[in-house]
């Protein structure tokens, strides 16, 4: 099978256009103001309330802030909202207004009981109340000395995450915060007559005990700290400003900064944005205004240079021999790579690259893409313009959202991209040079090296992170991967063993000794998930399990094994089309989330609050019909604001194909589904190209190497493809299941630079050695 320029042109023409729909949208979008820095000017003695509107902060209370100035001029700071918190920031870290951190012989009463502090090591803290002694270790409560048995309505992940924090040294515990309020006492909660759960909570953060006034639904006892003879109301607590440098008010940074009798307040994110720059405001504040980037910004000469030299080295290379071919292009991977790195690096100082900056970042990383030699295969064209439109889908989010926050993820995006473009083509590079089959022995270790990883960093999400990950990263991504390379070499090592063996007993235990590793993988990976407060992620693992088992069918000619798993898809697909049009009343759900899920998706209009994301969805949907929500393709609102339809919960991730059917209606996303159906089959193709290059090989390795790379393309296309399933089950309300991103279409960096990344480079490596293998270009040539 030879190379086909036609496909490479075709998807350099398609590229391009999407490429200049992005700069269309950047040169229509209207320009949008935000105040730089906020002013107030008090006498002495005079207070002012600060909130929405003051501030500019669109996730604030309308009245948020409180702003005093004593007598000698110092300025005192309070939180006025009742359900939202109030952020400080210090040169010692970040803590909460309304919490103070406990030590010994410190006291403190929450409604009617009153609670003396006997000891705050470092270790646990132990304090006496409500008749009872208690110790806290940060993640365990002892009452008398006695953990406390589970709550009822605790799942099996909080009773088996309690178990564990018991049975482990102090190190390795998670951490669980301690709740006041309730009758009941059981697990972290410590039960108050009269008092609402959640009406205090007690942590370990920073080395310190902090308590804090928690934020309950129902009515808020009374929570206040004796210390040093001196009580004091946490909820009405008063700061003074001394020595803070940032606040944080409804996820809107201020930097503070006292000059000349005033207070000046510098927004640094989330922050809203305004047609003109024109607001009413009290005669006490002043607003600086400054007009949003979009085509340059500060720090980034560095990558704008990056750039053009990647772009020099790609066009000298054209004109230059085969060795000078490899050099330019090692050249312009190492460039997009190192100019990838650095936007991130600016985007996490709160620096990040004007948008132009970033279209330029992320379009060199699709056109090194296309630009490096060796075979362009059917997966890679249609992944490079699902990547394309991905970015022209972010950016016109984060144009059209009235707040200046929502341009990070089209700027991460790209960045990500870069990064994880510049990695894969060194690496493809690097293959090109050294070519030759790989050891086996070699690849075990890699994939031992890549699964301890993967654990480790599920380890440090299930410690020190929460379901949205831990230190800005998703570790299941590389969970997948990892997953998705381990059972490949063990089904590939498994179905070599269908030749003639001699050794039955030994095979059995050859076989119990190479499925251990996944079943154990498998089953530390679902532990993991179960933490997350959604079920999709254990459906996902369901698709991919009865894909491969598909697939492993299919290669081994067993017909009995492939009817049973294709019926058993068919049954699925039956039961919910089933559920769907069951009668909520008559279905036995005993209540819960699990079941709150059900009823939302069968009945939303009956729970507005939590079929909020599923109504908003819907709407929105409704609202692009078949030509978007221009009646033109979402040609005429490219750049233009985007109405109701950011207002939809996570509409960058979970509900980021309802966004692209808004704008560009059914027939746009009838151009989306064929891409990903050509995604999906190209990764198949190069699959079976894979297993029929193994089963005709002679040599043992390049047997071996053909399976593994049929069964791991085989599990990256499920994987895939039960994210494209469970995304557009959500959105459109097929399936009771939320939680999933689109891959390529919604923002999710993890996804694409532990995931996705990786498995286009092994499927354009893998295209191109089959390319090479004497054996497959005899067959191909022989179909032909």
């Amino acid at each position: 099978m030879t190379a086909r320029p036609g496909r490479r042109a075709a998807s350099a023409a398609a590229l391009a256009l999407l490429m200049l729909l992005q700069a269309w949208s950047l040169w229509r979008a209207p320009a949008a103001w935000y105040p730089a820095e906020i002013t107030v000017s008090l006498a002495a003695g005079d207070s002012i309330a600060l909130g929405r509107h003051e501030l500019a902060a669109a996730q604030a209370e309308r009245s948020h802030v409180g702003l005093r100035r004593d007598a000698a001029g110092a300025w005192w700071l309070r939180n006025l909202s009742a359900g939202k918190h109030l952020l400080l920031q210090t040169a010692d870290g970040e803590r909460r207004m309304g919490s103070a951190a406990l030590r010994a012989r410190h006291s403190f009463r929450l409604g009617a009981a009153r609670f003396e502090v006997e000891t705050a090591g470092a270790d646990a803290l132990a304090f006496a109340g409500a008749g009872r002694h208690w110790r806290y270790d940060g993640a365990v409560l002892y009452r008398d000395g006695d953990a406390q048995a589970p709550c009822p309505d605790a799942g099996v992940a909080a009773r088996a995450l309690a178990l564990w924090n018991r049975a482990v040294p102090a190190a390795l515990t998670s951490g669980r915060a301690l709740t006041f309020g309730g009758n009941l006492h059981c697990g972290n909660r410590l039960g108050l007559a009269d008092v609402t759960p959640g009406a205090a909570v007690l942590a370990r953060r920073d080395g310190q005990w902090q308590l804090s006034a928690g934020n309950p639904d129902g009515a808020r006892a009374a929570l206040a700290l004796s210390a040093d003879g001196v009580d004091v109301e946490l909820r009405r607590q008063e700061q003074p400003l001394s020595g803070v440098q940032a606040i944080v008010v409804g996820h809107t940074r201020f930097q503070l900064r006292q000059q000349d009798g005033q207070l000046h307040l510098l927004p640094s994110r989330r922050v809203a944005l305004f047609s003109a720059p024109e607001q009413k405001l009290a005669p006490a504040l002043r607003w600086q205004w400054r007009q949003r980037p979009l085509w340059d910004g500060a720090a980034q000469g560095p990558l704008w240079s990056a750039l053009a030299l990647a772009a020099l080295a790609a066009a000298l290379t054209a004109r230059r021999g085969a060795a000078w071919q490899w050099r330019g292009a090692a050249a312009a991977a190492t460039l997009v790579l190192l100019a990838g790195i650095a936007a991130l690096a600016l985007q996490r100082a709160g620096h990040a690259p004007a948008p132009a900056c970033s279209m330029a970042l992320g379009g060199a990383a699709l056109w090194l893409w296309l630009a490096l030699p060796g075979r362009l295969p059917l997966a890679g064209a249609a992944a490079v313009l699902l990547l394309a439109a991905g970015l022209l889908a972010q950016l016109e989010l984060g144009l059209g959202g009235m707040e200046s926050s929502w341009l990070r993820y089209y700027q991460k995006s790209a960045a990500l991209l870069a990064i994880g473009a510049g990695l894969g083509g060194l690496w493809r590079l690097w293959n090109l040079r050294h070519p030759g089959v790989a050891g086996q022995r070699g690849v075990e270790w890699a994939l031992a090296a890549l699964a301890l990883a993967a654990l480790a960093a599920l380890a440090m999400q299930v410690l020190w992170g929460d379901e949205t990950g831990v230190f800005d990263v998703q570790p299941v991504e590389l969970a997948k991967l990892a997953l998705t390379a381990l059972t490949a070499h063990c089904l590939a090592l498994r179905l070599g063993w269908h030749s003639v063996d001699r050794h039955r007993a030994s095979r059995r235990a050859r076989w119990l000794r190479l499925i251990a590793p996944v079943l154990l993988f498998l089953a530390l990976l679902g532990m993991a998930l179960v933490e997350v407060d959604d079920y999709s992620p254990l459906i996902l693992l369901l698709v991919w399990c009865t894909a491969m088992a598909f697939a492993y069918a299919l290669a081994a000619r067993n017909g009995r094994l492939a009817v049973a798993v294709a019926a058993l898809a068919l049954g699925a697909a039956g039961a919910v089309a089933c559920l769907h049009g069951a009668d909520p009343a008559r279905l036995p759900l005993a209540g819960g989330f699990y079941a709150d899920r059900f009823l939302v998706w069968l009945e939303p209009a009956r729970h507005p609050h939590t079929g909020q994301q599923l109504l908003l969805g819907a709407r929105a949907i409704g609202d692009g019909g078949w030509w978007g929500a221009d009646h033109f393709l979402g040609l005429a609102g490219l750049g233009q604001n985007a109405g109701s339809a950011v207002l939809i919960p996570a509409v960058q991730d979970d509900f980021a194909p309802a966004f692209f059917l808004n704008r560009h209606g059914l027939a746009g996303a009838l151009l989306l589904w064929g891409l990903q159906a050509a995604f999906v089959v190209g990764l198949l193709q190069t699959a079976r190209r894979g297993h029929a290059a193994g089963a005709a090989a002679r040599d043992h390795r390049l047997a071996w190497q053909g399976r593994f790379r049929y069964f791991a393309l085989c599990g990256g296309a499920a994987f895939v493809l039960g994210h494209l399933l469970l995304s557009w089950g959500t959105n459109l309300a097929i399936l009771p299941i939320m939680g999933q991103p689109m891959s390529f279409l919604s923002a999710g960096g993890s996804h694409l630079l532990l995931f996705l990344c990786p498995l286009l480079t092994f499927c354009a490596a893998s295209a191109l050695s089959l390319e090479e293998n004497p054996s497959c270009r005899s067959m191909s040539s022989t179909k032909s």
